[in-house]
């Protein structure tokens, strides 16, 4: 019995990758490709005409002490974003893997914030945190805590990653949960009749078992909180207090759209996209060792 699909004709397997490969190169290739062409280029104000500079991008941004300043900001960013959407995702997960009333119903409204558009994620938390308008930060105000994000910047930088955490949980969520209905029951059971109990059980059973879903959502996360916040970020703060809250894809589109350096934004872009892949490949190297395959 045959079990692979044979192509009869050469074209239908090019007509079936086609779209795909168009995707790759509108939205991926061609951007890089035009964002490495710039980084090694100098425009002129208006745009007429651009020289070739070599490395001179570079160096000047990588000897601005603004711009390490961001490095340090979306380190600590993206850090702080994968471990709370990562653990809190974890915990919903367990509880939705136990026999509860209404399970269906939770699992379905745990999902449902992936939907939200980042912006449109951002907004509600403005309409709860805000110190004159918001339900949290007038309550806070009024115990005294002095709450205003616009003016604090370690109060700014909590409440975007609660905001960009917010929005990933749900995702981290369904990888967890089916991770979990993955695990045989009869393992757990012989593990509860040793005498193990639910802690023991979690962390001795279930979470080594659980490594290849932890770290694929590591990689994810990673990536997201470098790439994907900027619309949290633009609508909760626009990288402010006194950039307390501007990451390095923030700080593309400040140098780039508003300030119009498009060598140095491009040389930005670049290196945040070398960042990127020397994380991940660190977690390949590094933390895939410990990542257990049943």
């Amino acid at each position: 019995m045959q079990r692979r699909a044979i192509f009869k004709g050469r074209l239908l397997p090019y007509l079936l990758l086609a779209p795909q490969v168009a995707v790759t190169v509108l939205f991926f290739l061609w951007p890089a490709g035009r964002a490495l062409w710039q980084s090694v280029h100098l425009q002129d104000p208006f745009g007429l005409y651009s020289e070739f500079v070599w490395f001179e991008n570079f160096q000047a941004v990588l000897s601005d002490p603004n711009y390490l300043g961001t490095v340090q900001v979306s380190v600590l960013f993206s850090a702080a974003v994968a471990g709370l959407s990562l653990s809190v995702a974890l915990l919903l997960a367990a509880l939705a893997d136990t026999k509860i009333r209404g399970a269906g119903l939770y699992k379905s409204l745990l999902i449902w914030p992936y939907a939200l558009a980042p912006a449109i994620a951002a907004v509600l938390f403005l309409f709860v945190f805000n110190p004159e308008i918001g339900l949290l930060g007038r309550a806070m105000n009024g115990m005294g805590l002095g709450w205003d994000y616009r003016l604090n910047g370690g109060q700014a930088l909590l409440m975007v990653v609660l905001a960009a955490s917010a929005k990933q949980i749900s995702y981290n969520f369904i990888f967890f949960l089916a991770g979990l209905q993955a695990i045989p029951r009869s393992v757990l059971e012989a593990a509860s009749i040793d005498g193990a109990g639910p802690v023991r059980r979690f962390f001795t059973i279930t979470f080594p078992l659980l490594s290849p879903t932890t770290f694929f959502l590591l990689v994810v996360n990673v990536v997201y909180a470098f790439f994907e916040t900027f619309g949290t970020i633009h609508a909760l703060t626009r990288g402010g207090p006194g950039k307390s809250t501007e990451t390095l894809i923030y700080r593309v589109y400040q140098d780039g759209v508003v300030s119009n350096d498009l060598g140095g934004s491009s040389a930005q872009s670049v290196i945040l996209m070398v960042i990127v892949i020397a994380l991940t490949a660190i977690q390949f190297r590094f933390i895939e060792r410990k990542v257990h395959y049943a």
